[in-house]
């Protein structure tokens, strides 16, 4: 039969089988226990630990599309299994060569932090004589999803899957597979479901990650790939199974091709699978303390202060000396702690395609930025800046003079996407010109906090110095990444906002790193909430940065709407504050105020949605956080129609003793904790919001 291999770690089993031919099959990733009768022997050949393609050798499989019986994936015979404590966590290493290639292929399994999630990657090196181009290397690669089920694959599981876009973030959908268009028809068929990115714009129609589900047993999987640019997906069926599949840049969807010369090695992009029996929220859950566990550590996620910024709804990248005074006092006043100034700050009149030099624009500061940051500290408030450092506008003055080594290039052109330039972290000529800039914005100017903001899709990547345009992107990518660690060990306690017209560029590669992720660009408060309200199925809700811009002339209403939205997370304060009544501005400090006093435990809370993942076209939706002291509950109510609704809390994980308004505290509210069944009956005003504090039972 072979050798078995049992891992149990953070409360995930992983079986891995070495067969008496030499073959490595890799059984079973789940919260519960292995059980040998849940697959025959003769299913093992369809369940492959990696799958490896290259260049020249064609799929040993009737595959289709599917990345399933790679060669030489399909000739790898085991050489090696190593279990070692490491100052990461608990490694697991399986070691298979190629004896037609001389390829040496790692599988790595790594499990930190007390989650039940693993880490996994790849890594092949060319032990051979001769040069072996990859074109795909899966990350992570796991069939048998619904082996338990004790049904067809197709009737036993569900996908869930978020999409993205420009304004419309974190929007998770859930099918059934066969509403998704498969179906089991065979043994095997060549239908997948597939879904990639390709480009440095790596979340804007999807996130990557997602959650498959067998709807018999409970078992679930959570995946993320951690990386900034190019990735694929996917799930298909495979000897009467379902399996998945997680990778970065591939050369069919992607255009990425790598060549290995003897005595070189490649590592994929890196993936992150989350385990449970308990359903999403537990998943969430599980990934929630991952993220927080091998993030930088920073004091920026444990204070949260509250950022005011001068563009939503405000000065829309038209920041002037005069107009910047009235909105620093008023920030000050309600109790803002830092002040960031937006795009347009370094550009005579429009603005768009002369980015790159970064030096303040003199009509715009006749007596020098450097008065209007120091008006801030003077203020008690810590001064930012925006910066999109990746780029250069093809009408930038210093543009032309700079080689094309420089920028990425393609068919011997720079490439121009929407009037920029894309900067190519792998030149050290670019890197060190991202250090001036650093430099003269936080040891010159003082600017303790930047808006990285990226507004381009650079597309497939660059073809200099690379085997492919996807092979330059995902060097640059991981260029980019080393300068981002090089910044922060220089300035550890700037802090740094991931930002890409919103929320194009959501991944835990660069979550990472970044204390804070811009949520979206959404201009319109009520369906921010939505956006809001899905967030922290992706993004830590202490990393997850919400804009609360009430309007000039807003009503009671919709300021407290806005606030609403981002209480719960991370504040971005903006909207015209010195235009507002005086009674909108008691009512954003009233907000304020209370967020100070309940900021501290966001970063050890847990998210549930008791009416489950909100989206576009719900009319009512609710998100809680739990911790060890408290919940809060926010709810919204967008339609005109209705009025009282109740909220199972089931999804808190505490016995509850009563419920509170805690704001806004005196606009029209009913509302009655129902202990017996755990619910909250709410009435409120149609197009409102109001946040609900979750009191414990005392043990």
């Amino acid at each position: 039969m072979g050798q078995f291999y049992h891992i149990e770690e953070n409360g995930i089993h992983l079986v891995f089988l070495v067969s008496e031919k030499k073959e490595v099959f890799f059984l079973h990733c789940q919260k519960s226990a292995f059980k040998e009768t849940d697959i025959a022997e003769k299913e093992w050949e369809g369940y492959r630990l990696v799958e490896v393609q290259a260049a020249g050798e064609d799929q040993d499989d009737h595959h289709g599309a599917k990345y399933t019986g790679t060669l030489p994936g399909r000739r790898l015979v085991w050489e090696q299994f190593l279990d070692e404590r490491t100052e990461m966590g608990r490694l697991i290493t399986v070691v298979q060569k190629d004896p037609v290639s001389g390829l040496c292929v790692k599988s790595c399994f790594l499990f930190r932090a007390f989650a039940a999630v693993v880490e996994s990657w790849t890594v092949v090196e060319n032990r051979g004589t001769k040069e072996s181009g990859l074109t795909y290397v899966s990350s992570f690669c796991l069939n048998g999803l619904t082996k338990s089920a004790g049904v067809p694959w197709d009737r036993a599981a569900e996908l869930s899957v978020p999409s993205n876009s420009w304004y419309g973030e974190f929007q998770w959908k859930t099918n059934t597979l066969p509403q998704l268009g498969m179906y089991k028809v065979f043994h095997y068929s060549t239908k997948r479901l597939s879904y990639s990115s390709t480009g440095t714009w790596n979340s804007h129609e999807y996130l990557p990650m997602g959650y498959v589900a067998d709807r018999v047993t409970g078992e679930g999987w959570y995946f993320s790939i951690i990386h900034n640019g190019s990735w694929h997906w996917e799930i298909g069926d495979s000897r009467d199974q379902l399996y998945l599949q997680l990778s970065g840049p591939t050369e069919t969807e992607n255009h990425w091709y790598r060549n290995l010369c003897p005595g070189e090695s490649f590592e994929s992009v890196h993936a992150a699978v989350a385990v449970t029996t308990e359903g999403f929220e537990d998943a969430v859950a599980q990934m929630t303390m991952w993220r927080r566990a091998v993030r930088r550590k920073n004091a920026d996620n444990e204070k949260l202060p509250i950022i005011f910024n001068d563009f939503m709804n405000c000065l829309g990248g038209d920041p002037r000396e005069e107009k910047e005074y009235p909105l620093i006092d008023a920030a000050a006043e309600i109790g803002c702690e830092y002040f960031t100034i937006d795009a347009g700050w370094y550009a005579q009149g429009s603005w768009w395609s002369r980015v790159g030099e970064w030096e303040p624009a003199k009509d715009r500061w006749p007596n020098g930025i450097e008065k209007v940051l120091s008006y801030i500290r003077k203020k008690g408030m810590i001064p930012g800046l925006w910066l999109e450092i990746e780029v250069m506008g093809i009408h930038c003055p210093i543009a032309d003079q700079l080689p094309d080594d420089w920028f990425f290039m393609r068919h011997g052109k720079r490439v121009i996407d929407h009037g920029r330039y894309q900067l190519d972290f792998r030149n050290p000529a670019v890197r060190e010109f991202a250090d001036g800039v650093i430099r003269r914005l936080v040891e010159e100017y003082g600017a303790g906090y930047i808006k990285m903001d990226y507004n381009i899709n650079a597309g497939i990547g660059t073809q200099r110095a690379a085997d492919s345009a996807g092979d330059g992107l995902l060097s640059h990518n991981r260029a980019y990444l080393e300068w981002l660690d090089h910044i922060f060990e220089t300035y550890p306690d700037l802090i740094i906002e991931n930002c890409g017209s919103g929320g194009m560029r959501i991944n835990d590669a660069l979550l990472s790193r970044h204390s804070i992720q811009s949520s979206s660009d959404q201009t319109e408060y009520i369906a921010y909430a939505a956006i809001s309200a899905a967030a922290p199925a992706a993004v830590t809700p202490e990393q997850n940065a919400v804009w609360s811009y009430p309007l000039f002339d807003a009503d009671l209403e919709q300021t407290a709407f806005n606030m609403v939205n981002a209480m719960t997370m991370r504040i971005h304060q903006s909207g015209h504050l010195a235009r507002l009544s005086t009674e909108n501005k008691a009512l954003i400090k009233e907000a304020l105020d209370y967020y100070k006093g309940y900021r501290h435990l966001i970063g050890s809370s847990f998210p549930f949605w008791p009416f489950g993942m909100p989206a576009f076209d719900d009319r009512r939706f609710a998100l809680g956080f739990y911790n060890e002291e408290c919940a809060h509950l926010a709810l919204w109510r967008v339609e005109e129609e209705g009025d009282c609704v109740t909220i199972p809390l089931d999804g808190c994980k505490r016995k509850i003793r009563e419920v509170r308004l805690v704001y806004p505290k005196n606009l029209p509210c009913s509302w009655e904790y129902r202990k017996e069944e755990n619910c909250l009956a709410v009435c409120q005003p149609a197009r409102s919001a109001r946040l609900f504090q979750l009191i414990y039972e005392q043990e």
